[in-house]
């Protein structure tokens, strides 16, 4: 594996000559996604690596796609979207309006989730989703709404664990090993670039859902994660986390209420 130092030299130089900082990343896990990316292009001194990076722009882009990339699915863990649906989503029914958030979305799995889980709810129609990434090529993904039809079985299985009811398969059309999902789902999504790591909050949300993404940022990020958050959630929003992740240690946990055992919680103040 890399060294630490040449880890160092790594995150000093993209932060030198692109402004991305990846600084407050887990040092393990970073180490570890740098080092199968230099491995997997065959790279035999880190010196080489290092100025391919610095020097080619599209390669350094797919550093960031191989640090920041994240295993996602449609209704993963079906009792955390059982609690969205029967407890989170009656609250956001009496709203006028209803804004979501899904920060780190990846590929979109989870947004067409919850879209559904809104349709099925009856508030599709008063609902926004924004779905942001720091990697462009996940969203352009996302934004296509087409997932492999191979999978469909698996989100089905997931759906039903989580309370649906309806026929999965009427919310997207099968052409050949694809599943395309309905634009009533997608035309209430907008996909955009967004940073954690720098960026400031840009709307009030009545839901923020960042599952899975925390678990790579060191302590300080967390927190300055969290405090983002904090910013973008209108009062008695909820902020939902991925099944390791907490708020305890951030700094910001005397404004939230967890709910039950779920990673979900509630902003009181």
């Amino acid at each position: 594996m890399i060294e630490d130092k040449e880890l160092d030299s790594l995150i000093n130089e993209v932060f030198e000559h692109y402004g991305f900082d990846f600084g407050n990343y887990s040092k393990a896990s970073l180490k570890r996604r740098v080092d199968r990316l230099y491995q997997l292009d065959g790279f035999s001194h880190f010196y080489e690596f290092l100025y391919r990076i610095r020097s080619d722009e599209e390669y350094y882009k797919r550093l960031i796609e191989e640090v920041t990339v994240n295993v996602t699915e449609m209704f993963r863990d079906p009792s955390f979207y059982a609690v969205l649906r029967n407890e989170i989503v009656p609250l956001l029914a009496t709203k006028p309006f209803v804004r979501v958030w899904h920060a780190g979305c990846s590929t979109g799995e989870e947004v067409f989730s919850m879209a559904i889980l809104l349709k099925e709810a009856g508030l599709l129609h008063k609902a926004l989703l924004y779905a942001t990434d720091i990697n462009a090529s996940v969203l352009e993904t996302a934004k296509k709404g087409v997932f492999p039809l191979r999978m469909m079985k698996l989100y089905s299985e997931n759906y039903m664990a989580s309370g649906g009811t309806e026929d999965f398969s009427s919310y997207y059309s099968a052409n050949f090993n694809i599943a395309k999902f309905n634009t009533e789902l997608s035309d209430k999504m907008v996909f955009s670039q967004h940073n954690l790591v720098s960026d400031t909050s840009f709307n009030e949300f009545d839901l923020i859902l960042c599952r899975n993404v925390l678990i790579y940022f060191d302590n300080n990020l967390q927190s300055r994660v969290i405090q983002l958050f904090d910013d973008s959630l209108s009062l008695l929003g909820f902020l939902a986390l991925g099944s390791k992740e907490t708020i305890k240690y951030t700094g910001g946990s005397n404004k939230f209420v967890q709910l039950r055992k779920e990673k979900i919680w509630k902003k009181i103040k």
